[in-house]
């Protein structure tokens, strides 16, 4: 099979895989977000661990990167704990779709912190998104989902300001094994104190539905770790996006949420400029291949 195909069959796995994770979570029940991010980042912590000790890597990070580690791991914990509380409090749809708003905080970040000059295909896109966002905040007094909405687009802002201290890491050739490894610890030890002093005891169920989220979590990040070994993000990125088809059949089926009409208008003004940006990177790689 081509490459390619491998990378999008793989990108589309690690979606559901990540609808699957989100399932569990809410199945999980009302667990504040914190202690289900830290039963999420152990299990991943567990796996990453596996993953270094098999292939006799060291725990020991380059020289200059402990910043960037640090900063990724501090960016990721507060997406985590943004989007679980959305899960928990929006359709699981517009959770999915507000943390999906990542791509294009990247480029905002990008050009903070890496000096990456933004192109206006790329700023038209970010503020085509935020607009697309709106429509699913809805930002009115009268929305009582207004804060819970708000908080999903925060963690979709964190996500995308991991990733771009991962996309740094790269760069600095550190071993992507480490970088997963760190973040889970880290996010681990700072949610540890609120478990000890504020543990919310849980049933036999809530524990094996966080475990799944957990297993679910890793599924998804190895198959999209897979995924951008096959092929580039300019080519399969958008294939990403699967993951709200699967939000929204798993949150009807399961939980009975149908997306109003608004919701259904950011998703599909989101999907549109994702497309865009897409197409557009494609025809970058291709003139500076000529």
């Amino acid at each position: 099979m081509d490459r390619k195909y491998k990378g999008i069959i793989c990108i589309i796995l690690s979606s559901f895989f990540f609808a699957m994770m989100n399932v569990f979570v809410r199945l999980s029940g009302d667990l504040p977000s914190i202690e289900k991010s830290f039963f999420r980042n152990f299990v991943a912590m567990f796996f990453a661990l596996i993953l270094l000790i098999r292939s006799g890597s060291s725990f020991k990070w380059k020289k200059g990167n402990f910043p960037l580690l640090f900063m990724r791991s501090f960016a990721g914990t507060v997406g985590i704990i943004c989007n679980y509380y959305a899960i928990d409090h929006l359709v699981l749809a517009d959770a999915s779709m507000l943390n999906k708003m990542s791509p294009f905080f990247v480029i905002i970040f990008s050009a903070l912190f890496l000096s990456e000059k933004i192109k206006p295909v790329q700023a038209l896109s970010v503020l085509g998104a935020f607009i697309g966002s709106l429509f699913i905040i809805k930002p009115t007094f009268a929305n009582v989902d207004m804060a819970a909405a708000s908080i999903g687009l925060l963690g979709g802002l964190g996500a995308g300001a991991a990733y771009t201290f991962v996309r740094a890491l790269g760069t600095r050739g550190e071993n992507k094994a480490l970088i997963v490894f760190f973040f889970s610890s880290f996010s681990c030890l700072v949610t540890l104190p609120y478990l000890i002093f504020n543990f919310h005891p849980m049933s036999t169920m809530q524990f094996v539905y966080l475990i799944l989220a957990g297993l679910a979590a890793s599924g998804g990040q190895f198959s999209i770790t897979a995924a951008y070994s096959y092929a580039p993000g300019r080519e399969i990125s958008v294939y990403d996006y699967s993951q709200i088809i699967f939000s929204a059949f798993l949150g009807y089926f399961i939980f009975n949420q149908i997306p109003d009409g608004l919701s259904i208008l950011g998703y599909f003004i989101i999907v549109f400029f994702a497309i865009l940006m897409f197409l557009y990177n494609k025809k970058e790689e291709k003139h500076q291949t000529i």
